[in-house]
């Protein structure tokens, strides 16, 4: 089971270290205010707030986290949970590339809840969709629960 979460924990790692080239791309960095115009307009919940110390203006963007908790179907063969668990890994990566997920990862200590999901998605019910349309959520190894969240745009985990 340890190999088995360091695997996965490496195929996570590799997809958010993903490297594009961009001799044929010119990125336009939007304003914050852009950004915010942009969010708005395609459904997203934001707001705004100053930063006490360096009195930036901070974009706060509503996000879903999916826990992925333990499901009342897990009898299945060692095959089985193999191949679900391949087609899990294939749905989440595919969540990546569409943009419709940041950000994804097992827990490690092989508790009730298994991992997360975060989701940038205009509302609760197409996280929620996409979440459960997740192979090992669909066979009943896994079930979810979503909950709002909010992070601050431009941001990263260090």
């Amino acid at each position: 089971m340890k190999n088995f979460i360091y695997f996965l924990l490496l195929i996570i790692l590799v997809i958010s270290c993903k490297t594009e080239s961009n001799k044929d791309k010119v990125e336009v960095k939007k304003s914050m205010r852009e950004l915010k115009e942009d969010l708005i307009k395609n459904g997203f919940q934001t707001f705004d707030y100053i930063d006490a110390i360096s009195k930036d203006t901070i974009l706060m963007q509503q996000y879903f986290i999916a826990f992925l908790k333990r499901g009342p179907k897990r009898s299945q063969t060692k095959e089985e949970a193999d191949s679900l668990q391949t087609l899990h890994l294939e749905h989440l990566q595919k969540m990546y590339n569409l943009g419709y997920a940041d950000i994804s990862g097992p827990f490690g200590d092989n508790g009730y809840i298994r991992g997360i999901t975060i989701y940038n998605t205009p509302n609760i019910e197409m996280a929620d969709s996409l979440a459960n349309s997740d192979p090992m959520v669909k066979s009943g190894r896994l079930v979810i629960e979503i909950h709002p969240w909010w992070a601050a745009k431009g941001f990263s985990l260090r």
